[in-house]
Formats: C-alpha cells, sequence, structure tokens
C-alpha cells in the first residue's frame, strides 16, 4: 500500500538523487508550480541532486530553454534528461535506418538538427517522404491541438505494409497543456503496435532513459546513484511509477497530475481510499503518493 504525504520534506532527507518528471509535477506547460520549484531548491540546498527526467521528444538543451520560458530557475535542478536525449541515440546508431520519416511537429525538429555528442562523424540522418523512408520518427502528432492518433490510421496502414518499424521518441501517451489534454507520441506508437506493426521506445518506463540519467549523475559526482537512495517523481502511472519501480528504485506518485479527477475534487488531498483501490486495480504500489509535488 502506498504512504500518502503531505510534503516533499516529510521523506527527503531519505534520498540522495531525485528522478523528477517535468510535466505535471514542475509545470503545466504553460507556467511553473512555485511550490515544487521550491521543493527541488531545498533539496538541492541540503546536499541532493536532481534530475529532471522527461519524456520530451527533443535534446536536452532545448528543455532547459523551455524551462526558463515558464520561470523554472537553474538552481532547482543539476542536469536534464530527456526521452530526446535517448532516442537520438538509438537513431544516429542506425536503429531504423539513416533515411526517415518524421512523424511530429516542426518544433520538435531539433531532434534531427542537434547531433548527439559521440556521432559527429556518422552518416547524416535524412527527413523523406513516407514513401522513401527506411523507417518512421515519432517526436508526436502534427497538431496535437485538433488531432487525435485514429487520424494515423491511413499512414500506419502504408508503414506496416512496408515492415517500417517506428522509433517513438515519446512514450507519454498524453499531458494536460493548461486544462486541455493532448496526445503524445506514445499514443500513436501504441496504435502503430495494435495494428501490427513495431514500435521502439527509449523514454520512461523503458531501460535506456534510466541508463543514461545514471551516466549523467556519475558525471556529476563521480559515482553512479545509490538505487537506495534514488527516488523517481512523476504524475504518469505507466511512466513515471512503472519506470522507477521496473529500475528498483522508490517512487512518488503525484496524484494530482494526469489522474487527478479520479481521487475526488480537491487535487492537493487525493481520497486514500479512492486511490488505494485504483492502485489495487493496476497492480502497482507507488512507494509514496502526493497531491501536488511540493
Amino acid at each position: 500500500m502506498t504512504r500518502l504525504i503531505q510534503t516533499f520534506a516529510e521523506i527527503a532527507a531519505r534520498y540522495e538523487t531525485l528522478l523528477c518528471d517535468l510535466w505535471g509535477c514542475l509545470h503545466n506547460g504553460k507556467a511553473a508550480f512555485p511550490a515544487a520549484v521550491l521543493a527541488l531548491q531545498g533539496f538541492r540546498e541540503s546536499g541532493g541532486h536532481v534530475v529532471l527526467l522527461t519524456n520530451a521528444p527533443r535534446p536536452n538543451s532545448f528543455v532547459a530553454a523551455q524551462l526558463a520560458r515558464l520561470g523554472v530557475p537553474s538552481d532547482a535542478f543539476d542536469t536534464i534528461v530527456t526521452s530526446g536525449d535517448a532516442a537520438q541515440a538509438a537513431l544516429f546508431s542506425g536503429a531504423v535506418g539513416r533515411r526517415v520519416y518524421h512523424l511530429g511537429p516542426k518544433k520538435d525538429l531539433g531532434f534531427f538538427e542537434q547531433v548527439p555528442a559521440g556521432f559527429a562523424g556518422a552518416e547524416p540522418i535524412l527527413r523523406v517522404s513516407l514513401d522513401e523512408a527506411e523507417g518512421i520518427v515519432c517526436t508526436g502528432l502534427f497538431d496535437d491541438q485538433t488531432e487525435t492518433p485514429e487520424d494515423y490510421r491511413g499512414i500506419f496502414l502504408a508503414a506496416k505494409a512496408r515492415g517500417l518499424k517506428l522509433l517513438c521518441a515519446n512514450p507519454d501517451l498524453a499531458v494536460d497543456l493548461g486544462d486541455k489534454r493532448i496526445y503524445c507520441g506514445g499514443a500513436l506508437a501504441a496504435l502503430y503496435e495494435e495494428m501490427g506493426g513495431e514500435s521502439l521506445y527509449f523514454g520512461k518506463p523503458h531501460p535506456p532513459i534510466y541508463d543514461l540519467a545514471r551516466r549523467r549523475v556519475a558525471e556529476l559526482t563521480g559515482r553512479a546513484p545509490d538505487s537506495d537512495k534514488t527516488l523517481a517523481i512523476g504524475d504518469g502511472i505507466r511512466t513515471d511509477i512503472l519506470g522507477g519501480i521496473g529500475e528498483g528504485i522508490d517512487t512518488l506518485f503525484v496524484t494530482g497530475g494526469l489522474e487527478s479527477a479520479r481521487f475526488g475534487p480537491d487535487a492537493q488531498s487525493p481520497d486514500a481510499r479512492k486511490l488505494d483501490g485504483w492502485l489495487r486495480g493496476l497492480q502497482l504500489s507507488p512507494t509514496y503518493s502526493i497531491g501536488n509535488f511540493r
């Protein structure tokens, strides 16, 4: 059974490293959450390390710029690790070929334009039409404000007929942009698999992004993080929490994010019985749960 806490300070002293999700925990896509920022700043001031671990499909430098625009100060974290970082390494290693069809918005073009460290001399990746592609790179929907995964069945039928693999740079199914819920790349990858295609994942809850996070912590501290003193924080039960459990680390489920409507009218004070019943049905048990990260 998960332990319901009111503030992160109740458990902070037990940990040295945080793997903290962004959307729904630290911001809502429009502005930072001040209480969450303060919690991370306080943890770092006490000697802890904060890795912002996100399924954003762009390299970490693009996410850093976005966080600055949203009002997240640089002293709230040590480093950023993105699904885009992990997926980029796979792409430049040839996971879906060198000629790829990009499924996603123009804002994600940095995924292709910024060559990751260690691949400066690699054969370039070319974005081509679906008919010319050796594989698909999915960073999201072309227009997540108006489209749904169902709009992509035609593309996927053609791709499946050619046996194309889909590299998913963002395994999230959906996020909340302010009060509006929008679909992410993971929803498209799931539909492609449902239709018989093959999707490859590199963000949460899959191992590559956690391996990359450990390497980044080791670069910062000179040693790999201690799993017993690492906490994964997030509002995605099948990404942040399932991923943390799979990595053998403690987890803090933020109930006031994606699943907020399930646990009563007050996002900061979830109904404990509703929460426990829902988690039992999923057969998942976060170490802790909290209304809003603070």
